[in-house]
């Protein structure tokens, strides 16, 4: 029985070995194709990265198709994103023309995206290290459906991801370690591709051992694949132990360059360090150059035996950081170069490369180029038992119904957010399914972005119930947060870049494992810039949330300028994949809640971006539901214009009771001037640059929601535009129909105050609204 095993682990060896090999070679001939073959019209490189594949091409092989199973899914580091392609041309997933126009038009992507590649990819990768962390917050989100029945154990996969040593110098991966420790993070992989090298440098070597003792102080297993098995036996023979000492102390730096220089190099420095040591001169006699060379190189990232003895010691759930010792550009002529980061094989290079493994003039694209019958037939059979070509498809999850209305909060003044919080309450307190599906989360501001009472309601998730010592206590507390498996709320430090990864966690859920949820996420509205890169991450590859961003703007007032939001709706404006408004009053807001929650199941839905307040305003009398739905494309009438109307005020949000102040003190200085409450910038401007597209693109031209509103002015009337943000937001809309615009809003600091000092000096009030309207009509 022995002698089987043995026999079917060489055979698994010697397979890994050669699909290895044509891992390389696909990799390496589509940059290649991209760069020297294709035609270029702009005549710019393309670029790829050759020497970074070929560092992974051994660990995606041994993963791929011998460690991976049907339910894990992987992030990809960015730079190997051609090995990604090649692996699913080989599983029938990739078409060849897709190959042939790596980085062009339609083509290959530069780096692993789920929305813009056909292959399957279960994360999108670029931005370094936020495909890295994304992994254990999907980790967290496959333990929240399980605990809450939406999945079964037995479903559950292992969350990976492949990274480059490189990104281990990114913060958000010890942030996103910190928080993996507190919810007792399990089934996730990180396997380093430790070339030590990158883009600028050679990786510093104080850090041997550093990332193993943080690794391992938050709780993962750390398995540190140095040497292959060539080294370990050459270890074994008399001399070997002088030889691994030597290894263990060389400079990263010196070992990339001995690597470059090749087999002779290797001997006259190994013969002038340790030649004159007992027993060496023998040991390194007995091997040739190309031999000598090989052994040096035969690191654990390189040794498929290595590899698969590794992946198949951690098969239980325990978090496991690999760290896989590699040569950046193994088995190319770049390999160990300081500059091949970005280089790649010039043409007789490459010609050389196809020569030396028997791939056919003309044949470069072939699964199986320069392999006989019986190994390609044998390979063939390898990629066809793989578990991963038994994966499953992502699957289709069923809608969460919504209900027709949502509670509008009672109240004759209130402010956005507590309307928010209001009404997650309600929804809370109800047998909805939708409520059954919210989680909520937080960057420590659960409290105050009013998301308390829906947490008091429906409680924190943890694996392991975690009892309420205040209350146990019978102290008294507003906040009656039971920590159990059921609860709906994941409790997070302050850290904005973990807070929105999970987001995008939370909001794949229903691709990654058939069940929606809906996700709502608050963080104070100023320090949404602090995770910018994840939530343009998160976006990127669509996934789905509710995002509230409460408190804005100076309306904090006392906050300060470091706490005063003045960007953020340029922000909601300008990132695909995100819908943003910004309600003045609480009906308008259960508007948009309602239609976000429906919104984000769509198929051409998207996340949502709600900018609130905590100034409580008086709250609009309404007669009749007319206005809802142009307040959902973008605005609406507040105070609807008169016949011809020569001027129009234009605000959005909290700054309502003064644009309505100043109405009122216009209307018998310009008849018929109108009230334009703008609620979502975002829809408005979008629809206008659609309208514009469409000249060109042979679409409808039909005019968009901001002409239809602004057609009920004058042709060349003026607008005061007004809102707590940049002016940018709104000051746009008078190049819709080429209308005079007087802009308001906040493009400075702001500072320390009271709301009207601070309203008086940043020109927000509503003495200000008329003074601007003075400007465009009466010439002062």
């Amino acid at each position: 029985m022995n002698m089987v095993i043995d026999q079917s682990r060489r055979d698994l060896v010697t397979a890994l070995e050669h699909l290895d090999t044509r891992l390389l070679w696909l990799s390496s001939w589509m940059i290649h194709n991209a760069n020297h073959i294709r035609p270029k019209p702009d005549g710019l490189k393309v670029g790829g990265h050759q020497a970074s594949c070929a560092s992974i091409t051994a660990i995606m092989a041994a993963l791929y198709f011998h460690a991976l199973g049907p339910n894990d899914k992987v992030a990809v580091k960015p730079h190997a994103g051609p090995v990604l392609h090649a692996i699913h041309y080989l599983l029938g997933n990739q078409t060849l023309d897709h190959m042939q126009r790596f980085r062009g038009l339609g083509g290959v992507q530069s780096y692993p995206s789920r929305t813009k590649d056909i292959i399957p990819v279960d994360f999108s990768t670029g931005s370094v290290g936020l495909g890295v962390a994304v992994t254990a917050f999907s980790s967290l989100v496959q333990d929240y459906l399980i605990a809450h029945g939406q999945l079964r154990e037995e479903q559950a996969g292992r969350m990976i991801a492949l990274m480059g040593d490189a990104e281990l110098d990114e913060g958000n991966i010890y942030e996103c370690l910190i928080e993996g420790y507190k919810h007792d993070l399990r089934n996730c992989w990180w396997i380093v591709d430790y070339n030590r090298q990158s883009l600028d440098a050679t990786t510093a070597d104080r850090m041997f051992r550093r990332f193993d003792d943080i690794f391992e102080t938050c709780g993962w297993r750390v398995v540190t694949l140095k040497y292959g098995k060539l080294q370990q036996l050459a270890f074994k023979r008399p001399g070997g132990k002088t030889l691994e000492q030597w290894i263990d102390a060389c400079p990263n730096a010196d070992f990339a360059a001995l690597t470059y220089q090749g087999g002779a190099a290797w001997r006259a420095r190994l013969v002038a360090d340790i030649g004159l040591k007992p027993h060496v001169g023998k040991l390194l006699a007995s091997y040739d150059d190309d031999g000598l060379a090989r052994l040096m190189t035969n690191l654990g990232g390189h040794c498929h035996e290595t590899l698969i003895d590794a992946f198949d010691g951690a098969r239980d759930e325990k978090p496991t950081l690999f760290i896989a010792y590699t040569v950046k550009g193994h088995g190319l002529p770049l390999a160990g170069h300081k500059d091949n980061h970005s280089g790649m094989m010039n043409p007789a290079q490459m010609e050389q490369f196809r020569a030396s493994l028997g791939v056919e003039s003309g044949k470069e694209w072939d699964f199986w180029s320069g392999l006989g019958d019986n190994i390609a037939s044998e390979l063939e059979a390898v990629v066809a038992a793989s578990p991963i070509a038994r994966a499953r498809a992502e699957p289709e999850a069923l809608p969460v119904p919504v209900p027709a209305r949502l509670h509008v909060p009672d109240g004759a003044e209130q402010s956005t957010q507590a309307a928010f919080g209001r009404i997650l309450l309600e929804l809370a307190k109800s047998s909805d399914e939708l409520a059954d599906r919210i989680v909520t989360t937080a960057p420590d501001v659960t409290q105050t972005t009013n998301l308390g009472a829906f947490v008091n309601q429906r409680g924190l998730f943890r694996r392991q119930e975690l009892a309420d010592v205040f209350h146990k206590a019978k102290i008294p507390s507003a906040q009656k947060w039971s920590q159990h498996a059921a609860g709906q709320h994941i409790e997070l430090g302050i850290a904005e870049n973990n807070f929105f990864l999970l987001l995008a966690s939370l909001g794949l859920a229903a691709p990654h494992f058939g069940t929606r949820l809906i996700p709502v996420g608050t963080v104070y509205d100023p320090f949404i810039s602090r995770g910018l890169d994840a939530l343009n991450y998160g976006c990127y590859q669509d996934a789905r949330f509710l995002l509230v961003g409460t408190p804005s703007g100076i309306t904090l007032a006392a906050e300060g300028g470091a706490h005063q939001s003045l960007n953020t709706p340029l922000i909601g404006m300008g990132q695909p994949n995100l819908t943003y408004f910004e309600p003045a009053f609480a009906d308008e807001l259960t508007v948009m809640m309602r239609w976000a929650f429906d919104h984000m199941q769509q198929p051409d839905g998207s996340s949502v971006y709600l900018r609130l307040t905590t100034r409580a305003i008086p709250q609009a009398t309404r007669d009749g539901l007319s206005w809802e739905a142009d307040a959902l494309k973008g605005g609406y009438w507040l105070r609807g214009p008169g016949p011809d109307a020569q001027a129009a005020i234009v605000f959005t949000g909290v700054v309502a009771p003064e644009a309505l102040e100043a109405w009122e003190e216009l209307a018998d200085d310009i008849p018929g001037i109108g009230l334009l409450n703008v609620t979502s910038p975002d829809l408005l401007h979008r629809g206008w640059s659609a309208r514009r597209a469409a000249r060109w693109t042979g679409g409808g031209v039909e005019p968009c929601h901001a002409e239809t509103l602004l057609g009920a002015l004058a042709p060349h009337a003026g607008l005061v535009t007004v809102l707590d943000g940049a002016p940018g937001a709104l000051s746009w809309l008078g190049g819709v129909t080429g209308m005079r615009v007087s802009p308001l809003g906040t493009d400075r600091f702001g500072q320390t105050g009271n709301l009207p000092d601070l309203y008086r000096i940043y020109r927000l009030d509503s003495e200000a609204i008329v003074d601007a309207a003075a400007e465009l009509f009466l010439g002062k």
